[in-house]
């Protein structure tokens, strides 16, 4: 039988003062335990275990790439290597690039390529007055009225390099809800991190389980390496809440 819960169930016990108050100094939160118990363990488990990953990818000027789930599977041994050789050379000569895991959900919905109506959730659960409502609470920008949505596995030898989020597409605040399905451990990367003008990191937030971080935008920050000993993979849904 069809699951017809809902995702992105808000937690009613978060401390919305708090958190305001928090954004309101730092430009950045992050909420742990967002979402309910039950609500969480369903996002996570879709991520998991059901969900058809493409990749992504954008060595300096080549790219970016976004590949479904058929055309990452079908991506030669061959491939894989000319693709990190790009960038290695990318990343030794101080240019932009990423390789991550990806269900861009809110393309699927738009475009008609969805996996079912469990990942349209992901897209329309984010959109949802429950969550958007929390949203403008916490930064105090009554003009959020909708926001973009891709699910995202880090795994091992995936990353996003340094850089600020600039578009002409009205993004004001950044968000990655982190669905963690293990305590995951420092040395295997995938912080979220951000730094100051000096290329200091000034803060970082640890993948966790049910957790949501939101940053103004535009600010300089990565996802630091995963490394290839890491055992697990960095769940999330990212994206950009938007006024228009």
């Amino acid at each position: 039988m069809a699951d017809h819960s809902p995702l992105f169930v808000i937690n009613p016990a978060l401390d919305r003062a708090s958190l305001a108050a928090a954004f309101a100094a730092d430009g950045r939160v992050q909420i742990r335990d967002v979402l309910t118990e039950e609500s969480a363990a369903a996002i996570a488990d879709l991520l998991a275990n059901h969900t058809p990953w493409g990749i992504s990818w954008q060595a300096g000027s080549d790219g970016p790439h976004k590949l479904r789930h058929d055309a990452a599977g079908a991506l030669s041994q061959t491939d894989w290597q000319a693709i990190y050789g790009k960038l290695g050379a990318a990343q030794a000569e101080g240019q932009f690039g990423f390789i991550y895991t990806q269900y861009q959900a809110y393309d699927a919905y738009r475009q008609g390529w969805s996996a079912g109506p469990r990942h349209d959730q992901l897209f329309t659960g984010i959109n949802s007055p429950a969550v958007i409502d929390l949203v403008r609470e916490i930064t105090a920008l009554p003009q959020i009225a909708w926001a973009d949505a891709q699910a995202t596995l880090f795994g091992q030898q995936q990353f996003l390099s340094l850089h600020q989020d600039i578009s002409d597409q009205n993004w004001l605040v950044a968000y990655v809800f982190s669905f963690a399905t293990v305590d995951w451990a420092p040395d295997w990367g995938g912080y979220l991190n951000f730094y100051n003008d000096d290329g200091d990191i000034i803060h970082g937030y640890r993948p966790r389980f049910n957790a949501l971080n939101m940053f103004l935008v535009p600010r300089d920050h990565n996802v630091s390496y995963v490394p290839g000993f890491a055992p697990a993979a960095r769940f999330a849904v990212t994206g950009w809440f938007r006024d228009r």
